[in-house]
């Protein structure tokens, strides 16, 4: 079975994923968006979309994070 993509996934349903992780800060809408500039937890403003810019300053955000010291302040 193929991965949905953003072209076959319904527009309701697309609306509802981006509005669920924007209300939670998860994903890309965790960072502001370098292109748009809105801030985090805000849409960007292309509609049904993310711009790439903020997936990368999403990736570089979480590539700084290191999972063991998190798991041992936890314990």
């Amino acid at each position: 079975m193929p991965l949905p993509t953003a072209s076959n996934i319904p527009d309701p349903v697309l609306d509802g994923l981006y509005e669920t992780l924007r209300l939670y800060r998860h994903g890309a809408f965790g960072v502001a968006c370098p292109e748009c500039l809105v801030g985090p937890g805000e849409l960007c403003l292309a509609r049904r979309a993310v711009h790439r810019a903020r997936r990368r300053a999403y990736r570089e955000k979480l590539a700084d994070v290191e999972l063991v010291p998190l798991l041992a302040a936890a314990a």
